[in-house]
């Protein structure tokens, strides 16, 4: 006898008029990405938000070259470039008002340096120096998040609270590919959704994670899709295309700040360098792969727009390659300083009260430098 066939064992039916809660045909992403650049979309796109977007663009490919030469100086501990995937750092950081939150991961540096946070402060954390570089609170830029995904309940936690005190704030959260494969993002969308919470989620698919490429993590028809299953819009984007990148974005933040809920944003787009230094990429993908992104590249694309419509010259070009040139300058001569660092630091902001424990290790370091202080004086 098999548990149901007890007598009294309950029997679980559908009520007789039952229907879904939410009608998921709305909720569903577009057969293919969405684009603007190339298409009679194109045409009605902002000029002067073309030139913006295409500046940052040069300027956010510059400081990716930049700071990947700084870890082979020795300058920067680790670096997780994001060339390739700069529409949608740049979008991202665009989309949002002054008031609004971004949360990113820790491939998304640029995205802050578009925010405005200072592009030293923002590497931070990838020297080696400081828990992070930069008040959060200065750019409303929360701290790059090393581990996978575990920003996406903080936006979340953040835009409901938001909501609550009646604040017209919106969250912008960034992830990978390989950040939707964690528990943190099914429990973020989840609560999300059944507060709905104006927070926005950008997924950058750049292919792969670390290693492992998106066939081998789900077999979703795309990640967008996963939105219906939370009670959600999911949005599939050309991520390659800021234009389009800006506009969904721009449609998803506007959705939210009206009391329409989250959305789940995939954009589709590829991560030319590997993924950090520490990583070779030409173990588990060809060179013919990367170059046939390379055909597809942001910059170029975005590029190839401005100057076909008469809305970019030469000139023009070439100064924003001498900004870029000169922000690089900038940051080289910078990064090249020797920081003055104080080990004490160590036990700053890790707790708002430190814990015995900390108090204890704290006191034995500063007895330990005060020791190395005294013997270096006697000699």
């Amino acid at each position: 006898m098999t548990v149901m066939e007890q007598r009294g064992a309950y029997r679980p039916s559908p009520p007789p008029a039952w229907q879904p809660r939410t009608d998921p045909a709305p909720l569903l992403p577009d057969a293919e990405p969405y684009r603007v650049l190339g298409t009679e979309a194109a045409a009605k796109a902002d000029p002067e938000l073309l030139r913006r977007l295409y500046g940052q663009l040069v300027l956010g490919r510059r400081y990716n070259t930049q700071a990947t030469a700084l870890t082979k100086q020795g300058r920067l501990a680790v670096y997780p470039s994001s060339t390739g995937q700069e529409a949608c750092e740049v979008a991202a950081a665009l989309a949002l008002e002054d008031r609004d939150w971004l949360f990113p991961s820790y491939r998304d540096t640029l995205a802050a340096v578009v925010r405005g946070v200072d592009p030293v402060q923002a590497l931070t954390l990838l020297r080696g120096d400081w828990h992070t570089g930069y008040d959060p609170y200065e750019h409303r830029v929360a701290p790059l998040s090393t581990p996978l995904a575990t920003q996406l309940p903080h936006a979340v936690g953040l835009a409901h609270a938001a909501r609550l005190k009646g604040d017209d704030v919106v969250a912008l959260a960034m992830v990978g590919d390989g950040g939707t494969s964690e528990g943190d993002f099914h429990e973020a969308l989840n609560f999300a959704a059944v507060w709905q919470a104006p927070v926005v989620f950008l997924v950058q698919n750049n292919g792969f994670a670390i290693s492992v490429p998106l066939a081998k993590q789900t077999a979703a028809p795309s990640l967008a899709h996963k939105a219906v299953g939370y009670g959600m819009p999911g949005r599939l984007v050309d991520g390659n295309d800021a234009a389009a990148v800006h506009e969904v974005l721009t449609d998803a933040v506007r959705h939210a700040r009206a009391g329409g809920g989250p959305t789940l944003i995939e954009a589709v787009t590829y991560r030319i360098d590997a993924h950090t230094n520490a990583d070779d990429a030409t173990r588990y993908r060809g060179d013919a792969e990367v170059e046939t992104w390379r055909a597809h590249d942001p910059v170029r694309l975005l590029e190839r727009e401005l100057t076909g419509r008469g809305l970019l010259d030469e000139d023009a070009v070439a100064a924003v390659r001498e900004d870029a040139e000169a922000m690089a300058a900038r940051l080289r001569e910078r990064m090249n300083q020797d920081p003055a660092l104080d080990p004490m630091d160590l036990f700053a902001h890790v707790y708002a009260e430190p814990t015995g424990q900390l108090r204890e290790q704290r006191e034995l370091l500063r007895a330990e430098l005060a020791a190395e202080a005294e013997e270096g004086t006697a000699r």
